[in-house]
């Protein structure tokens, strides 16, 4: 048996992901539905050890003490990204869009609750079957999986990556068809009448942006010749110190009962410290930035998270998992179907992006940006969709989610 420190095991789940990468290039079928290579990587390493446990030998042992720190790394990226300029500038769509995702998350929990009381099991198991894994993703599933755990739900993590792992697939699935059904029995096209690419839509000719909104975007939108070593220093710095101040967060809202993710406190102090800097510009962050340090912390947490998952503890889950996702994924197709479509104007972007919510209420903001791209690539544009649903997908309903699961497992624990 080979014992593995934590730096060696810090190597270890680089390997892994690379691992994963490479799958994503050689197996198309993997790069489509957008499972993500520290899954693949990640997941490969978990089935070796069921194998090897299946035979009653224990391979490796790994010291995750690196893990936990670039979980909470990655969410104070999230933080960073929690503008209000940013939501400013979509308007009333993007709250519109953000409050449906977030009435939907708690229809997804008490839908899951339902299903797990049906089976016997504890209703939190349905939570982290709902809203954690589904809304949120692996990331959101593996974090909150240790407070699950205490609460009474046994292998929490092997739960959520499975649940979280399904979603994404069904998510990548069903989306894209919805809103072809959407587009073709309403007869919708875009203004434009031709497909074309699916760029960015901050700079969509025709936008009538005040000059308040094209500079918030210029800065969302940062230039490749933006970053230096300078640059990525100072907001690696700002990461670390909002990670100290939130343990302090943390604590203290710990110190009066309450039951919080290790992450939300240092997410929360991310998110006031975007906004001083929206306001004043003393601490120059920069979205991009904040984005490629995030996407260096989860990947990296996502394959050492997943490597050393007990598989063994789904036995016995498969059924509860399945007919769940089978009742999330017509719950999510009827509500995008019908009332989030009419919520969102009953026009050609909001069929795209109906198509988009199914992708990240079920799997994650990469599935909706592939559906909605597909749309529009066979359709045309829809610039609308492509700034309120990305918005809402990667910055805001991370936190509205983390409040709803919060508040479920201290009503329910």
């Amino acid at each position: 048996m080979f014992e593995l420190k934590a730096l060696d095991t810090l190597a270890f789940g680089g390997l892994a992901l690379l691992l994963g990468q490479g799958a994503l290039r050689a197996i198309p079928f993997l790069a489509r539905h957008n499972i993500p290579g520290p899954i693949i990587g990640g997941l490969s390493v978990a089935l070796v050890t069921l194998i090897a446990h299946s035979q009653g030998v224990t391979l490796v042992t790994f010291d995750t003490a690196m893990q936990a720190p670039l979980m909470i790394a990655f969410f104070t990226t999230v933080g960073f990204g929690a503008s209000a300029s940013l939501m400013r500038v979509g308007g009333p769509q993007v709250a519109l869009f953000l409050a449906a995702a977030t009435v939907f998350a708690i229809l997804q929990n008490t839908v899951g609750m339902l299903v797990a009381m049906v089976f016997g099991l504890n209703p939190l198991f349905g939570v982290l079957a709902g809203s954690v894994t589904l809304t949120g993703g692996p990331a959101t599933g593996l974090a909150f999986a240790p407070l699950f755990e205490q609460a009474g739900v046994e292998g929490a993590a092997s739960v959520a990556i499975a649940t979280a792992m399904a979603g994404i697939v069904a998510g990548g699935l069903v989306g894209g068809p919805l809103g072809t059904f959407l587009i073709e029995r309403n007869k919708l096209r875009t203004g434009a009448g031709a497909p074309t690419s699916a760029a960015p839509p901050a700079r969509a000719e025709g936008r009538d942006d005040s000059d308040e909104e094209a500079e918030i975007l210029e800065r969302f939108i940062e230039p490749e010749g933006a970053i230096d070593a300078h640059a990525v220093l100072r907001n690696l710095i700002f990461v670390l110190v909002a990670m100290w101040a939130g343990s302090w967060v943390s604590a203290g809202v710990t110190a009066i009962g309450l039951t919080l993710p290790a992450y939300i406190g240092a997410m929360v102090v991310a998110a006031l410290m975007r906004n001083l800097d929206d306001a004043t510009g003393w601490l120059r962050l920069s979205h991009r930035l904040m984005d490629i340090l995030g996407g260096i912390a989860l990947p990296l947490f996502l394959a050492m998270a997943l490597m050393t998952l007990k598989l063994w503890e789904l036995a016995g889950l498969a059924m509860p998992l399945v007919v769940n996702l089978i009742v999330q994924v017509l719950l999510v197709l009827a509500v995008a179907g019908w009332p989030l479509y009419r919520l969102m104007g009953r026009d050609y972007d909001s069929a795209v992006m109906s198509g988009g919510f199914v992708g990240f209420m079920l799997g994650t903001t990469a599935n909706a940006m592939a559906v909605m791209r597909a749309l529009v690539e066979r359709y045309g544009e829809a610039p609308r969709a492509f700034l309120v649903a990305p918005l809402v997908g990667a910055f805001f309903i991370d936190f509205s989610n983390a409040l709803i699961i919060t508040g479920f497992l201290n009503l329910f624990d």
